[in-house]
């Protein structure tokens, strides 16, 4: 057995681990390994890939593309494909992934599972509106093709489905022809959350990425940087050289603390404020900055941290949004990766899928014990009353009755559950 642990770090299980290279290899020998989960990259924040004292299987193996069709941008690939592997073989061909999330380090698989989003939800939506078709084995051998046509229950239960429905091994994507690399990107700073909604609101017809960076430790007056972006007109002749750090190790105590957050918050909205607020930048640069550095998770020492990411309907986002804020602000915790952001008008198809119309908060928090779950709880209050929701991908320990208020499709779901599927996560909020 070997120690596995996720993204957020905040602990390590022995696990019996498997890998897969060939899908030959999988459909011989998946049945001979469960109960079990799969694990592709280790970018799933908390426990939804883990499965302690149990079996997991590692799909970053099956990682062929398997054809392209340069005229209508369909790629066929195997799940354990990377974001990062498509877009370096397809950007130079002129073809782009539609959607992807903060990372490109994480597979077809991953991406599927908890239909991910970007900054486009309000132009592209989320991941698995571009997917055709999914392949889809099952424990017990049995192979279910599927799509928004086809058996399109099974494809709608596994899109955001935590990997609860079956391996996927295969996937049928639609990418989306690009001139090139480039992005024209414009910062802006905000003063307030009534500025970031005007930003927000004004943006979207004309922006195709829009996003922001807010510092939740400032407490009500909510400032920020708004940044949008857009594929540009006029491509660069060159490509950067890839340069990637790496964080060299994990310190003994978080450097995220009540000193560093302040200094880095105030430091980072002033550079923002007053640097060149037009730039044509690197879509790797703009779509994934904390790629080009390797293990920034062990910055929060060897306690790890937890994310927590919610979306709030827009009824009820500006006041509850403002009211989070003022939590985080009195706890004394707080997080220097905080990103605000707007879903557009249109709902994720996958009935775990977490993107619904809103408004949605990422915070970074050092896991401090009680006093960050304290802080944990109060926030859940006002995610419950204002009836959003909690990002499956990022959790590691939401109560259960918040997620079965949050996700009103779970009884349609449980119907497509893999009996031989099994990871903390699903013992923890379906009990199994």
């Amino acid at each position: 057995m070997s120690k596995v642990q996720s993204w957020g770090r905040l602990s390590s299980f022995d696990h019996n681990i498997f890998n897969f290279h060939t899908i030959d290899n999988v459909r011989g020998e998946l049945a001979g390994y469960v109960p079990g989960i799969a694990y592709g990259m280790g970018r799933s924040y908390g426990d939804a890939a883990l499965n302690s004292g149990g079996n997991i299987w590692l799909a970053s193996g099956l990682n062929h593309l398997i054809s392209f069709d340069v005229s209508s941008g369909i790629l066929h690939c195997e799940a354990g494909v990377s974001l990062q592997d498509i877009q370096r073989a397809m950007v130079p061909e002129g073809w782009m992934l539609p959607v992807t999330p903060g990372t490109q380090m994480i597979t077809i698989g991953g991406a599927i599972a908890n239909d991910v989003h970007g900054k486009n939800h309000h132009e592209a939506g989320s991941f698995g509106d571009h997917v055709i078709s999914l392949k889809l084995l099952r424990t017990n051998g049995e192979i279910i093709e599927c799509s928004h046509i086809e058996k399109s229950e099974w494809f709608y239960a596994t899109l955001g489905g935590i990997g609860l429905t079956g391996l996927i091994i295969e996937a049928k994507l639609r990418l989306r022809a690009v001139p090139g690399a480039w992005i024209q990107s414009e910062t802006i700073p905000y003063y307030s959350l009534n500025d970031f909604f005007e930003l927000a609101s004004s943006s979207e017809r004309d922006w195709e990425h829009t996003v922001s960076w807010i510092d939740c430790a400032n407490g009500l007056s909510a400032k920020g940087l708004f940044i949008r972006g857009n594929i540009a007109e006029v491509q660069l002749g060159y490509e950067p050289e890839y340069k990637n750090k790496n964080f060299p190790f994990t310190p003994p105590v978080s450097l995220i603390n009540s000193l560093s957050l302040s200094l880095f918050n105030y430091a980072y909205f002033h550079s923002g404020r007053v640097k060149k607020r037009q730039q044509v930048v690197h879509y790797e640069n703009f779509l994934y900055p904390l790629d080009s550095l390797h293990g920034w998770n062990k910055m929060y020492g060897p306690s790890g941290f937890y994310q927590y990411q919610s979306v709030i309907p827009f009824a009820l986002a500006s006041e509850a949004t403002q009211e989070m804020l003022k939590i985080i602000k009195k706890s004394g915790e707080g997080s220097f990766l905080a990103v605000l952001k707007t879903f557009g008008n249109r709902q994720s198809g996958g009935m775990l899928s977490f993107p619904q119309p809103g408004v949605t908060l990422a915070l970074d928090f050092p896991n401090r014990g009680e006093k960050t779950l304290k802080l944990f709880h109060e926030l859940d209050q006002i995610v419950y009353e204002a009836k959003g929701r909690l990002y499956l991908a990022k959790d590691a320990r939401m109560p259960r009755a918040l997620f079965e208020s949050g996700y009103p499709g779970i009884q349609e779901f449980l119907k497509y559950r893999d009996p031989g599927i099994s990871s903390e996560m699903s013992r923890r909020l379906l009990g199994g």
